[in-house]
């Protein structure tokens, strides 16, 4: 599918990107590492599961497993273990093109930032490999704040960072529980989709993209 980004009239005094699916390619590395960690830990994650929980902490998902199939995984073991899978697989990342062209577009024009829920090891690995972490004014990850999305910390804390005002931001992300924490920290939002899953239930709103 091509991803095709229509211009907005409004001008944003900052931009916010999702890492994983949003601004980097890296779903599909992400379901294989999980893939390989399950394997070791006597698990499985099927790939509709992988998807439906984008945007969910990896502890969380973890804990989700256990329940759901009656395993008792450590999370910080096993969250660990994927991550060493996912950075093994770190030289195959790609951009999500149509995004990545408009973090270059607006770089040195307004802040940009990224707000993600995976961890700064992870994350960093993830910009690095794409050469881009120096376009971002801020790099939000798990580290910084408490509560992840849905809850809005992780957008509020990268506008703080940018020195932006929470209703100025516009942030760019391919979960619903992204959104919902766009909306929650009021901010104008874009809904970046995923071509692996098409038929998957949007938002009751949407908003053009900068090009």
């Amino acid at each position: 599918m091509l991803l095709k980004l229509e211009i907005s009239d409004r001008e944003f005094g900052g931009y916010i990107f999702d890492c994983d699916g949003t601004i980097a390619d890296t779903m599909p590395l992400h379901f294989l590492a999980w893939t390989k960690a399950m394997k070791d830990f006597g698990g499985v994650f099927p790939e509709e599961l992988f998807y439906s929980l984008g945007g969910t902490p990896a502890t969380v998902i973890v804990g989700m497993l256990n329940e759901r199939y009656g395993l008792s995984m450590d999370p910080a073991q096993t969250v660990r273990c994927k991550e060493d899978y996912y950075l093994q697989l770190i030289p195959e990342v790609k951009p999500i093109e149509p995004v990545l062209a408009i973090a270059r577009k607006m770089h040195g024009l307004v802040p940009l930032s990224i707000a993600s829920g995976g961890h700064r090891e992870v994350v960093l690995a993830t910009l690095r490999a794409l050469g881009i972490e120096s376009l971002f004014t801020a790099i939000v990850c798990a580290e910084d704040y408490v509560n992840g999305k849905p809850s809005p910390d992780p957008f509020l804390k990268a506008a703080i960072l940018m020195g932006v005002a929470a209703d100025a931001c516009v942030v760019f992300e391919d979960t619903e529980i992204g959104i919902e924490a766009a909306k929650a920290a009021g901010m104008d939002w874009v809904l970046v989709p995923r071509a692996e899953k098409p038929k998957r239930p949007l938002p009751e709103k949407k908003i053009n993209l900068p090009a």
